[in-house]
C-alpha cells in the first residue's frame, strides 16, 4: 500500500516546501545529496526515485547507517478500493488538508549559498516516516540506497478505502523529532508512529492505474455521484485551483459568481463501505529493529560511504 504517489515539484521549488528551523530558531533550506537523480512525477511508482529526509548528522559526524530513521516526500499518495460486487477498483488521492498561509522574511540555504528571498508558502507536502538502508558492492561501486515507508491501521475516515495508511508525521516538530536519532530515542520516536486523521482525499480518473502516465490528470477529482448543489470542500478547491494553475488555458470572458463549481464534497458519506481485513501488528518489530540499530557498535556499520 501507499506505494504508488505523486511529487512533480521542480527540485529548487521541492527545496523551498521542505525549509525548516533549526536549533537556533534560523529558517533554513535542506542540502540535497545527488540531486541530479531526483524526477519530478505526478504518478511516481515503488521503483522509481523518491525525494527523502535524512539528518544531517548522516553527513557531518555519523557513518549514512546508524539511525536509519527517514521522512519520505510527497505531493501525497493514491490507494484503491475494491468495488463491492465487481473486480473493479476505484483509485484515490490522499494528501493533508491545505490551508494558504502567508510567510515572511528569508531562508538561508543549509550548503551556504545565497539566501532566497521566497518563502514557500503553498502546497503542503505530505511527510510519511519511513526507515532507509544503504548497500555497498563488495567489488566497489556506486551504494544502493532504499528506504521503506512504515504504515499503521488506517485511520476511520480511510477505513473504507484501505485497512492501512502511512505513519503521517503531521508537523515540523514530528518531522524533526523523527529525524533527530542523536536526541531522539528509538522508543521515543515510536510515539510518533500513529494514525491521523488530518488528512483529505478524493477519487481520481483510473488513468493513474499505469505508473507511466504522468499528466496532472492523475491527480484530478473526478464525480462519482451526481448530487444537486453540491458543495466542494476547502482542499478539494485547493486542489482544483492548484491544477488550473499548472497548465494554461484559454481566458474565458469574467461571469458572475452564481453558483459554486460542480464538484462533490469529498468525504467517507460517497465510499462504498467494504469488509476490513484483519488488522496485523508490526509496532513491537519495528521498535526491536530500531532498538538493534541504535545499540549495535559503530564498528560493524559499512564505511564505504
Amino acid at each position: 500500500m501507499c506505494g504508488r504517489t505523486s511529487c512533480h515539484l521542480p527540485r529548487d521549488v521541492l527545496t523551498r516546501a521542505c525549509a525548516y528551523r533549526d536549533r537556533q530558531g534560523q529558517q533554513r533550506l535542506p542540502a540535497w545529496r545527488d540531486p541530479d537523480k531526483y524526477c519530478p512525477s505526478y504518478n511516481k511508482s515503488p521503483q522509481s526515485d523518491s525525494p527523502v529526509l535524512l539528518s544531517r548528522l548522516h553527513f557531518e559526524k555519523v557513518p549514512l547507517g546508524k539511525g536509519r530513521r527517514c521522512v519520505v516526500l510527497a505531493d501525497g499518495f493514491y490507494e484503491w478500493q475494491r468495488c463491492q460486487g465487481t473486480n473493479q477498483r476505484q483509485p484515490y488521492f490522499i494528501y493533508f488538508p491545505q490551508i494558504k498561509t502567508e510567510k515572511s522574511g528569508s531562508v538561508d540555504a543549509a550548503d551556504g549559498a545565497e539566501s532566497q528571498e521566497k518563502v514557500w508558502d503553498n502546497w503542503r507536502l505530505l511527510t510519511m516516516a519511513g526507515i532507509f538502508d544503504c548497500w555497498a558492492p563488495p567489488e566497489g561501486g556506486d551504494v544502493l540506497y532504499s528506504y521503506t515507508v512504515i504504515t499503521v491501521d488506517s485511520c476511520k475516515r480511510l477505513s473504507d478505502i484501505h485497512h492501512r495508511m502511512p505513519a503521517i508525521l503531521d508537523g515540523e516538530e514530528a518531522v524533526s523529532k523523527w529525524l533527530d536519532f542523536g536526541q531522539v530515542s528509538a522508543q521515543e520516536a515510536m510515539k510518533l508512529i500513529h494514525p491521523t486523521d488530518n488528512i483529505a482525499f478524493h477519487p481520481v480518473s483510473p488513468v493513474v492505474n499505469n505508473s507511466r502516465n504522468n499528466t496532472p490528470e492523475c491527480l484530478a477529482p473526478v464525480d462519482l455521484v451526481v448530487k444537486k448543489e453540491p458543495t466542494p470542500s476547502g482542499s478539494s478547491q485547493k486542489m482544483l485551483q492548484w491544477l488550473a494553475a499548472k497548465s494554461p488555458k484559454k481566458k474565458e470572458p469574467d461571469a458572475p459568481q452564481k453558483e459554486e463549481p460542480d464538484v462533490p464534497r469529498w468525504s467517507s458519506q460517497f465510499l462504498q463501505h467494504s469488509p476490513l481485513p484483519r488488522k496485523r501488528g508490526g509496532a513491537g518489530l519495528l521498535q526491536r529493529w530500531l532498538k538493534r540499530e541504535e545499540e549495535e557498535p559503530a564498528a560493524k556499520r559499512a564505511h564505504s560511504q
